[in-house]
């Protein structure tokens, strides 16, 4: 398995408009009653705009996928699961902080955001007593303690190393005091932190959910298997790049976060044997997305691969593996969706959003979700 790390080479383009390349023209209006503060149950009950050509689409709900997908297709998807990553906690002193962890460097080693980071500068330490820590200081014993041992450049968050007591895990003392760190415009969810987390996430490291799989049933992915539909996973935990914006008016200029990703042999030979038959490669959310492309250009090709990825990919992207793909709705002017535009171009799926909002579907990680089907791509593919 290849391992790479460090930048993404330079990438061939084709040709995209100026203003695809412009900042100001990925932004859109969205009434805040759009914004989902809970998820639809039964999960896959959502519904689902079904994009089936480059002029065409129709509304469904996503518990029909097994009718709109062939048998043959393969959906890849991504099992990492949330960890409880928001972290309520005191210096020593009693005064409270708040600490959401991004990303495992290295054993015990965290980068993570904090609160307030002015009193959190290199060398203080955080006591953790658990997550109902809101009220009195707590009496007795922490339970987890950690150093701040240096702020990180690129993310202004900081470096944080964690002291475990008696040799125990640090996974398991964070689901013991963490929390599952629900987005910021989700305000009033009276979701159980289950639904934030795929049927089938069986790898933690995440801190926050691949969403596009958060519609999928147990009984659904069972129908799609039944039809001939398979699946192949990848694991990426979503970091620190899902909490920056592009703040740059040229989104050329923007640089993406590095995110740890893996695809396994397994699923590098289901896609090659996927495309040998005729059939279609759907990626489950941009995670997926961005994993599969990933690999295919530090590798020159997929292969099976192990690093960090920080492809930035927008309108003129040349396509590799992803053959069509399902995806939220997401915040305006944001990295995920110049992902999407660079799919089916920035004006149709800006007009797609205007036709959602009209008929009412909900936005975002709690929201109702889009399938692109690869007869509606007009992106270039090599």
């Amino acid at each position: 398995m290849t391992k790479l790390t460090g930048d993404t080479p330079p990438l061939h383009l084709a040709n995209p408009s100026p203003e695809d390349l412009l900042l100001s023209a990925y932004d859109y209006q969205l009434p805040p009653e759009r914004i989902a503060q809970d998820p639809v149950t039964p999960r896959d009950h959502s519904r689902l705009l079904v994009v089936s050509s480059p002029t065409a689409h129709e509304h469904r709900i996503f518990h029909e996928l097994d009718e709109l997908l062939r048998s043959g297709d393969l959906l890849v998807l991504n099992n990492t699961k949330v960890l409880p990553a928001r972290l309520y906690g005191r210096k020593p002193s009693g005064v409270k902080v708040e600490v959401l962890l991004l990303e495992e460097l290295e054993e015990n080693r965290w980068l993570a955001l904090v609160k307030p980071g002015k009193r959190l500068k290199p060398g203080a330490r955080v006591q953790f007593y658990g997550p109902d820590d809101q009220g009195e200081m707590p009496e007795g014993a922490p339970k987890l303690e950690a150093t701040i041992v240096s702020v990180d450049p690129a993310t202004s968050g900081r470096i944080v190393e964690f002291h475990c007591p008696n040799g125990q895990s640090l996974l398991s003392l964070i689901d013991e005091v963490g929390i599952i760190p629900l987005p910021p415009y989700i305000t009033d969810s009276h979701a159980d932190p289950d639904r934030y987390q795929t049927v089938y996430g069986d790898r933690p490291g995440s801190a926050a959910a691949p969403t596009a799989g958060l519609h999928f049933t147990a009984e659904l992915l069972e129908r799609l298997a039944a039809k001939g539909i398979e699946q192949t996973f990848i694991t990426l935990h979503v970091g620190v790049g899902t909490f920056r914006p592009v703040e740059t008016e040229d989104i050329t200029a923007h640089v993406m976060h590095g995110e740890w990703l893996e695809v396994t042999p397994e699923t590098v030979a289901k896609i090659e044997a996927t495309k040998a038959r005729g059939g279609r490669v759907i990626a489950v959310g941009t995670t997926v997305v961005r994993s599969l492309e990933g690999a295919a250009v530090a590798t020159g090709k997929l292969h099976p691969y192990f690093g960090k990825t920080n492809l930035f990919i927008y309108p003129g992207y040349e396509w590799k593996v992803v053959d069509g793909m399902i995806t939220n709705f997401h915040l305006p002017k944001s990295s995920l969706m110049m992902l999407v535009s660079a799919l089916i171009g920035r004006q149709r799926l800006l007009s797609l959003y205007e036709e959602a909002i009209a008929q009412g579907y909900r936005f975002y990680s709690f929201g109702d979700a889009m399938l692109i089907l690869p007869e509606a791509v007009t992106a270039p593919h090599v």
